[in-house]
């Protein structure tokens, strides 16, 4: 696994959720597109809707059972979708504690990893994936940049429709 890169010099494409359901509905379009290695680096404040997006985006693959935040447990596995789906929130935990974890069996494996608070623990991330920062620009709207690592995920920005935000916009 190489480690360590935290998508700069990647070009940033750009999500306007003007509504809960455009945040559902572009968790959906990526877990339609997920397939096995998939990862997922999910950022935003507390409250910016991580939690309601990884639900949006295991429905999307097919997960029956009631997906929450695993705060405390910091992993749940889901085996009901498409795919296995892997849910962590690594917020709780050091860099030093999640690499304890074995996590790159997850990253590395058939499922898909869909990591809250991911950027706390950036280093021991794959290269290619997709972060995702979710900001409120409203009670229910969201400004969503994505930043795609490896070329499987500049080719989802794009086939979706996302707009490049431009440079030093933020």
């Amino acid at each position: 696994m190489n480690r360590g890169n935290d998508g700069a010099g990647a070009r940033t494409y750009r999500w306007h959720a003007r509504a809960e359901e455009d945040t559902v509905r572009l968790a959906g379009l990526l877990a339609s597109l997920a397939q096995p290695g998939t990862v997922l680096a999910l950022d935003g404040d507390l409250g910016a809707g991580k939690t309601k997006f990884a639900q949006a985006f295991a429905g999307g693959l097919g997960v029956s059972d009631v997906v929450s935040s695993p705060t405390f447990t910091i992993i749940k596995e889901y085996e009901s979708g498409r795919l296995p789906f892997y849910h962590m929130d690594v917020y709780r935990l050091s860099l030093e504690e999640a690499d304890e974890l074995g996590l790159e069996e997850y990253f590395e494996g058939e499922g898909v990893s869909l990591v809250e608070w991911a950027s706390r623990i950036e280093p021991l991330l794959p290269e290619e994936r997709l972060n995702i920062r979710l900001t409120p620009t409203g009670p229910t709207s969201r400004r969503i940049d994505c930043v795609p690592g490896g070329a499987r995920y500049e080719a989802w920005c794009r086939e979706l429709g996302m707009e490049p935000a431009e440079e030093g916009e933020a």
